[in-house]
């Protein structure tokens, strides 16, 4: 089982799709094993975008990330890191297909609603940076007999 983290960004909240976008999880069947509405600090958006720190689009980054609250989600399950990915669709609102929640949602290239980690260490390293371990709950659903083939006592 994978666990990642998803920021529904100041657009998805402002808009009111937080609600929609979360089910949207949860009927793929991911597990929601953490969440929580923050404002995220200046602080906080520096190190969780440090990788773009020398990119023209990070001061303006930076300044979206802290204007509004976000819905932070740690999802989890079997390829949760790549699941997520698709249902978020392309990075641009204006590439991503019909049926993702970037592709039903957005047109901005700016404004793309949306933030999912994109490997299992930027999961670890993400996760750390917006939860705490005490934060991230290991619970058993009682759906995932019906979500996965356990058949085989592993999640398939």
């Amino acid at each position: 089982m994978q666990t990642t983290l998803i920021i529904l960004k100041p657009d998805a909240v402002q808009r009111g799709f937080a609600g929609e976008i979360i089910t949207r999880f949860e009927k793929k069947g991911l597990q929601i094993v953490a969440c929580k509405m923050m404002q995220i600090s200046d602080d906080l958006a520096a190190r969780h975008y440090e990788a773009h720190k020398e990119r023209p689009f990070y001061p303006g980054l930076v300044k979206f990330m802290t204007s509004s609250p976000v819905v932070v989600l740690a999802l989890r399950g079997v390829g949760a890191i790549d699941i997520s990915r698709k249902l978020m669709g392309a990075t641009f609102g204006s590439n991503a297909d019909p049926g993702t929640i970037r592709g039903d949602f957005g047109l901005s290239n700016s404004f793309n609603l949306i933030h999912g980690s994109d490997s299992p260490e930027a999961a670890e390293r993400e996760l750390t940076l917006f939860f705490s371990q005490s934060e991230i709950l290991n619970w058993d659903r009682a759906i995932n007999n019906w979500v996965y083939d356990m058949t085989q006592g592993d999640p398939e």
